[in-house]
């Protein structure tokens, strides 16, 4: 077998690089200009409203940027005309750019929840209803919208909860309506696709290859090294022509096929990644960032098993509920597993674990430290420390100090 091409080393700290793990957080005030290159470098954010300790999607740019006014996400992203959500890695939030991407993918889209498509079948009279009250009266939310006549306006079982909501989510997975605002209850505005998007990314045609080619370029600059199955994973893209459209970047110098210590297969090599001498990062990562979403790469990357087990039975889990992994320097060395109290304004660490092999103590006084600015981040005014897990005692001890 041929010499690899890069150490295991160089690959981490490559994907750690592309992902904006290279520079440290800035010491002024995070601004609007901070948030807008973060989400443009990660190529997307997965959205998750899950509020154990505060969405994912917030906690993202905090791992890269450290605190900053999370109003300002959102002001950044529906406020201007520089991003939009969209399914791409499952739902997100993208650049206006990559939606005329996703395009091909939205002319085949299931309405969720699966096996609705009949229902909108059947009744195409209220879904052209929603669609013209949409055009009629702007942008409008599912309490904004009548009930269907003559069905239940709830859907009995379905997350998606009512009609009116899962048409406007199936007109919006088609590309027809776009969203345009996030409300103070999670909830969605949409409006014409037209009206929100810049009318030369709405007009924008590509092929489904040009699409695909784009997006797993687009993929390679946000790992910086990858197998085919990572970059395909990346915007949710089949294997199979993922590797195909890989040939064709790779003839045109885009990628260029590495060979990586300790990985079976040929990797993806972005063509203008460059391997850092060194990260220094400390952080934690929500389980929907993209450096642990890939469970396979993350295991390849840093020899850490990782498994979100919010879903899993309690009496299954092995780690906990809204477990995070610590990234110290260029690796993962700890998990905890967090939630924000806040009735007692304070961050509660129900466990933490140091991984096997690393020493606990530099672990525990950097871990306490992003612990501390954290809850500040969150408004909470302390950090309260279980003794449960291998990493606990240090822990305690260093929030203590």
């Amino acid at each position: 077998m041929p010499a690899p091409d890069l150490s295991a080393a160089d690959a981490r700290r490559l994907a750690l690089a592309a992902q904006g793990f290279d520079r440290p957080r800035p010491r002024r005030r995070v601004g609007a200009p901070d948030l807008r290159r973060t989400i443009r470098q990660l190529g997307l954010l997965q959205i998750d409203f899950v509020n154990v300790l505060v969405p994912a999607h917030y906690l993202v740019p905090f791992s890269r940027l450290g605190p900053y006014d999370r109003a300002l996400l959102d002001e950044v992203v529906y406020r201007g005309r520089e991003f939009t959500e969209q399914w791409a890695h499952e739902a997100s939030i993208v650049p206006v750019e990559t939606w005329p991407l996703l395009r091909y993918r939205m002319e085949v889209h299931r309405a969720r929840p699966y096996g609705f498509d009949s229902f909108m079948e059947k009744n195409a009279a209220y879904v052209e209803q929603v669609l013209a009250q949409v055009r009629e009266r702007g942008p409008l939310s599912a309490d904004d919208l009548p009930d269907p006549e003559g069905a239940s306006r709830r859907i009995p079982g379905a997350w998606i909860g009512t009609v009116p909501r899962a048409v406007l989510e199936a007109h919006f997975g088609r590309g027809t309506l776009a969203v345009t605002e996030r409300r103070a209850n999670f909830s969605r505005t949409f409006d014409l696709a037209e009206r929100r998007l810049p009318a030369d990314h709405y007009r924008r045609e590509a092929t489904r290859e040009e699409s695909q080619r784009e997006l797993l370029r687009l993929a390679a600059r946000s790992h910086g090294v990858g197998t085919a199955t990572d970059l395909a994973d990346y915007y949710r893209m089949p294997v199979r022509p993922a590797r195909e459209r890989l040939s064709e970047l790779v003839a045109a110098g885009d990628v260029r096929e590495v060979r990586v210590e300790g990985w079976r297969e040929v990797a993806y090599l972005h063509a203008r990644a460059k391997v850092p001498s060194r990260i220094e990062a400390a952080a934690l990562l929500a389980p929907f960032d993209p450096v642990v979403w890939f469970r396979r790469r993350t295991s390849r990357l840093f020899g850490f098993d990782y498994r979100f087990e919010i879903f899993v039975p309690r009496p299954k889990r092995r780690w906990g509920s809204y477990v995070l992994p610590f990234l110290l320097g260029d690796r993962l060395v700890a998990r905890v597993d967090l939630k924000a109290d806040r009735s007692r304004r304070r961050l509660r660490v129900l466990a933490a674990y140091v991984e096997a092999g690393v020493r606990p103590a530099p672990v525990a006084e950097a871990l306490a430290t992003e612990l501390k600015t954290m809850a500040a981040w969150l408004a909470l005014e302390s950090v309260a420390m279980e003794r449960r897990g291998s990493l606990a005692r240090a822990l305690a001890a260093a929030l203590r100090g």
